[in-house]
């Protein structure tokens, strides 16, 4: 048998099977799955020393500019911002990023997105799960960061069930002291309202059950709480560390950082204390510039991972090299 002929054969037998297996089916051999509408897989793993730490989207907001989003900036100014990091000039992208933890004995979400409660384009979270191969009933604790709904809401469905029933849910004390008092909520102008009545959905039922940590101290093996107050009331980012590896989750500390880390002094409209959120974003900014930390952020471009670099005029965010194994 010549080269030729015998490369042909080789060729013929491997494509036999297919070839074999379409004749079974009736499908024609270049016949493709339709490709998704979507994105594949929202979920991104890598190693933090010994845990595993997952990067699990829930989706995103597009949200309309509109002057007095930044309290103290002209929407002129916030518009050329935009512009110069090739946003879109009328509307900030804001995803939705919580992270999973896996210990090796615990598995620990981190924030828990919408749910069913959100915008359309958000509530994705169930779903990446499921595809990264995880049941929600695996899910040994829940730590959240603040009590906006985008951190929230995911934790109880629209018929009132519990999506994680087995988890530990672990809340800052200063955030529950806030929101759980009646006295605040009556005081509360009519935009915050719904916020405080949305935690009464989400705890309410299961509030003798819930763990309140404070900052300052460790949470559960491997995660400090960390105050970053001014966001809300009880804001907290959490410290990460597993053997000499650490990850710092800034959570809302800045939103989306093209806009947000670059000019830290602007005031978004969500901030409830401005002044007290942008001495937060300066002091947890310059913290992981200085560390070299690597950080997280829950408003940052998926997979919300990366390093933060301390500039003239502000910080950039430098996205973490994807990694295609662990």
């Amino acid at each position: 048998m010549d080269r030729r002929t015998m490369m042909k054969a080789t060729i013929a037998a491997a494509a036999a099977p297919g070839i074999a297996a379409a004749a079974a089916t009736g499908a024609s051999p270049a016949a493709a799955a339709p490709a998704p509408t979507g994105q594949v897989t929202g979920a991104y793993k890598m190693k933090l020393g010994d845990f595993t730490v997952a990067a699990v989207t829930d989706g995103i907001f597009r949200l309309p500019l509109k002057e007095g989003f930044i309290t103290n900036a002209k929407l002129d100014d916030v518009q050329k911002a935009m512009e110069e990091v090739f946003l879109p000039k009328d509307t900030l992208p804001i995803p939705f990023t919580p992270l999973l933890v896996d210990t090796g004995s615990k598995k620990i979400l981190i924030d828990t997105g919408y749910g069913e409660m959100g915008p359309p384009t958000a509530g994705q979270l169930a779903g990446n799960l499921a595809a990264a191969g995880i049941d929600p009933k695996a899910i040994d604790m829940v730590i959240i960061s603040h009590f906006h709904g985008d951190h929230i809401q995911g934790l109880r469905s629209k018929a009132g069930e519990l999506v994680f029933p087995n988890a530990e849910i672990a809340v800052p004390a200063a955030e529950w002291d806030y929101w759980m008092d009646d006295a605040k909520m009556a005081a509360a102008p009519e935009g915050l309202k719904a916020n405080f009545q949305g935690v009464r959905r989400v705890f309410g039922p299961n509030a003798k059950d819930i763990k309140r940590y404070d900052a300052g101290k460790e949470i559960t093996t491997g995660i400090q709480a960390v105050a970053a107050y001014g966001h809300t009331p009880g804001h907290t980012t959490l410290a990460i560390q597993s053997g000499d590896a650490r990850l710092l989750y800034l959570a809302d500390v800045t939103n989306n950082p093209l806009l947000l880390a670059r000019n830290p002094d602007w005031s978004p409209a969500f901030d409830q204390d401005a002044a007290a959120a942008r001495a937060t974003r300066h002091k947890m900014l310059d913290m992981a510039a200085q560390e070299r930390a690597l950080v997280a952020g829950y408003h940052y471009p998926f997979p919300a991972h990366g390093h933060i670099l301390k500039t003239a005029k502000g910080y950039d965010f430098v996205p973490a090299m994807w990694n295609p194994a662990l």
